[in-house]
């Protein structure tokens, strides 16, 4: 076990070597000059080189991306140019929002999307699979946009129950309550997502369910609701865990979409802002936390099969 962690954990290194040198030199080829947007239009050429100096963008962009790779190595983000802050500060600021918009949508997606998925597998041919089958495949063809406008006519403007846009820190006053803010962006969120994890589990349980040890089971007299829940599911939940895995990560840059739907403060909506501000050190730092994010989802999503199935060995 150790061994293969050592191992990715070098791989992961060498990714991000790669990765920070694509980011740092792609964000600086955006069209735009960052100095414009702090001082205005009506700002002198003199204003502009004194601040361009100010902030080391007068050096040599190898010069700058290798100051920038031997702050990230110390831990440091560097400052946000427009906010005059740490990075690691604006982006803590946004995370507590996206963070929690993606966990509520995953615990959505696992309450919808794992047990109807067996139900239709359990089902299959039947209408109740072919309704279900047809309905996953309606919401995945659905843009997010449109179910969370739906989701605010409905349940905000029309029925008052939960709140349409903005969300108050759980830090504040209200605590928890202020979740419910969450709730409609989160089912947004989580309806396309939802449905692909049931297709996803319908067909790895109608797989496993033709493997031999199934049919040996079921010989056995062993009861129905077992060989489902002990030998099927099981067996199918290593391409499912596998899907969460990676759905999980890309619910942060998903998300963009559905907190500019629900003005919510999230790391979506500080990507949009930094990049009309060309705020370079914060679109540096979301990618490359993001990428990170990845890497270390990826390597849970690994270890997890080991638990799930102990014969596979992890090389």
């Amino acid at each position: 076990m150790w061994p293969y962690i050592l191992h990715r954990t070098a791989a992961a290194l060498l990714t991000l070597a790669v990765a920070s040198v694509l980011i740092f030199f792609f964000i600086h080829l955006i069209p735009g000059d960052p100095l414009y947007v702090l001082l205005g239009d009506v700002a002198t050429p003199e204003q502009a080189e004194r601040l361009r100096t100010k902030l080391g963008l007068d050096q040599p962009i190898v010069v700058q991306y290798l100051r920038w790779l031997a702050n990230v190595a110390a831990g440091d983000l560097g400052n946000s140019i427009f906010f005059q802050m740490p990075v690691t500060r604006v982006i803590r600021d946004g995370a507590e929002t996206s963070i929690l918009l993606a966990s509520i949508t995953m615990i959505w997606i696992t309450l919808i999307g794992v047990p109807i998925g067996v139900i239709a597998a359990m089902r299959r041919g039947s209408w109740l699979d072919q309704c279900l089958s047809g309905a996953a495949m309606l919401l995945a063809s659905v843009p997010t946009f449109w179910v969370g406008l739906y989701l605010i006519l409905i349940f905000a403007a029309t029925l008052g129950w939960l709140p349409s846009s903005g969300y108050p820190s759980i830090f504040e006053d209200g605590g928890l309550a202020n979740l419910r803010y969450l709730l409609l962006p989160s089912l947004a969120l989580a309806a396309p997502n939802a449905a692909l994890i049931l297709r996803l589990t319908r067909a790895s349980m109608l797989d496993v369910a033709r493997e031999d040890y199934v049919r040996t089971a079921r010989a056995k007299g062993i009861r129905p609701a077992r060989v489902v829940f002990r030998h099927i599911l099981r067996n199918a939940l290593l391409a499912v865990v596998s899907a969460f895995g990676f759905t999980f990560a890309a619910l942060i840059s998903e998300a963009v979409v559905t907190e500019t739907v629900f003005a919510l403060p999230g790391i979506g909506q500080l990507v949009v802002q930094s990049i009309l501000r060309r705020d370079y050190p914060v679109i540096q730092g979301i990618i490359l936390v993001t990428v990170v994010l990845y890497l270390v989802i990826n390597l849970l999503v690994d270890l997890s099969y080991r638990w799930l199935d102990p014969r596979i060995e992890l090389q």
